[in-house]
Order: structure tokens, then sequence, then C-alpha cells
């Protein structure tokens, strides 16, 4: 049991110990198999997250780290088991229920997802166009306060996606996911390609964003950097499953050989990725 699964906490001022409420799950995901043709990426797989948590579900390239986070919100559905949020199974939801989630969660895609024939007011704007009746003037100021939550200028607006950096295209991409003011966000490798400075920026939003915000996070990544910096909680995908689950402290100290072997192979693949 991790120090945040503990069910106890001391009453202040009072000497005696007493239950803590147990956290709210946001996501369920009960007994999950997942199979593309021979290739098995999940076999009855369990993993929940927590309302108000950041996640980060880490694992060896092809494992199906981001099928996983599809699954979570019916972009992509199971071959078997459940996928619950707030209790509900989303993989027996109609079209319009299914859409009334997805409206509640905001999705960083992996290479960002920005439509280039669209300018940086446009594409943050997109869902706010076509989800509410707010008027062109109000768009435009919450784009400009969404850019600022990301430390983005205004002076981006008119801008192309082809002429921000790297960095900056997912610093557009994510003020665009939280531009519905969603109650969870999912990252897909957020911090992939990026040079070390930017990683550090991005994961210090996702910090910010998660506090200021009150939401709740989960991370596909790679980059253990990012992993241990914003992380509540570690899931590591091996053997089509999910062996270990825990806290950053947890995860380091831990000697079982899947966990270490991941750690070494992260670290390596960091040092020699080529970088935006």
């Amino acid at each position: 049991m991790s120090p945040s699964d503990t069910p106890v906490a001391p009453r202040f001022g009072s000497g005696t110990v007493v239950a803590a409420p147990p956290a709210e799950l946001l996501f369920e995901m009960r007994g999950v198999d997942k199979a593309f043709d021979d290739l098995v990426l999940f076999a009855d797989s369990s993993l929940t997250v927590r309302r108000g948590e950041t996640l980060s579900i880490i694992g060896e390239s092809g494992c199906g780290k981001s099928i996983f986070l599809k699954m979570m919100i019916g972009l992509i559905p199971p071959d078997a088991g459940e996928v619950l949020f707030c209790g509900e199974d989303v993989t027996r939801m109609s079209a319009d229920a299914l859409g009334r989630v997805r409206r509640r969660v905001g999705y960083l895609f992996q290479a960002g997802a920005l439509f280039d024939s669209m300018t940086v007011v446009e594409n943050v704007g997109y869902a706010l166009r076509e989800h509410t009746d707010m008027s062109e003037e109000v768009i435009r100021e919450r784009v400009i306060t969404c850019l600022e939550k990301v430390n983005l200028n205004r002076r981006i607006l008119d801008q192309w996606p082809g002429e921000l950096s790297g960095g900056m295209r997912k610093r557009v991409a994510l003020a665009r996911a939280i531009a519905v003011e969603p109650e969870v966000v999912l990252y897909d490798e957020p911090t992939q390609g990026l040079d070390p400075q930017s990683i550090t920026i991005i994961a210090e939003m996702i910090s910010e964003l998660q506090q200021d915000l009150q939401i709740t996070s989960v991370l596909v990544t790679h980059d253990m950097r990012c992993a241990f910096s914003v992380s509540d909680r570690i899931a590591l995908v091996h053997d089509h499953g999910f062996p270990f689950v825990g806290s950053p402290q947890e995860f380091a100290q831990s000697e079982a050989p899947p966990i270490k072997e991941f750690i070494a192979e992260a670290l390596e693949e960091m040092e020699s990725a080529p970088v935006d």
C-alpha cells in the first residue's frame, strides 16, 4: 500500500486517528483486453484514476500506452472489460452521451494535432465555436486567457502553427485543451521531441494547471523527468498490464527488474533522442 493509499489520518489537535474519506474515482478500467491481430496490448488489465490527481502512464514503445488513453474516453473500444467514467461505462454509451463525456475532457494529442489551415486563435477557440454559443469576441478573450495560462503572448493569435517552434505548438495545443474548462486533461507524450528547457516548461505548466484549475491529469510519457516532477502516482505498463502503480518515490526505490530496466532504458533514450 502506498502512502497516498493509507486510510487513516490524525485528527488535528485530538491525538486520535480517524478514517480519511476515500478518494473519488474519476476513471475505472476493469479487466480490459485489447489486441490488434496477434499483438496483445492488454489482458485483463485494471487501473483507476482519482479525481484531482496527476497520474503518469509509462512503458516501453509499442506497449499500448496511447491506446489505453484513447480507450479511456471511447476513441478506441476495448475488446473486453469495462471503462467507467464517473461510474458509467463509456463502452455502453450512446453517441450523444459519449459526446457529453468528451466535452468534459481535454485531450493533448501526441503531435499537438493543430490545424495547419487555422491560425492560433482559430485553433484554440475551435471547440468553443463547435460546442457553445459564445460570441467571437468572448471566444477571443477566452483564447487570450488560455494562452496566458501557458505563458504565450497574444501577439501570436494570428500566426499559423507552422510559424511556431515545437514547444510553442505544444503550448498552443495545451491552451486548446483547457479552453473548454475540462474536468480532466489527457496528455499523450506532451514532451516528446522537445529540448530540455521546453520539457521543463511543459512539466511546470502541467503542475500549475492541475493546481490552478483543480483538474485531473493523466499523462502518457517516456520522459522520466516529467513523470517524476508532476505525478502523484506512476503506472508502469508491462507484460499486458500494470504490475506497478505507486508514488514516484516508490517507483524510484523499487528493486523490481522491470522497473529498473525501464528507468535505465528511458534515461538512455532521453540522452540520445533528437530534439525539435
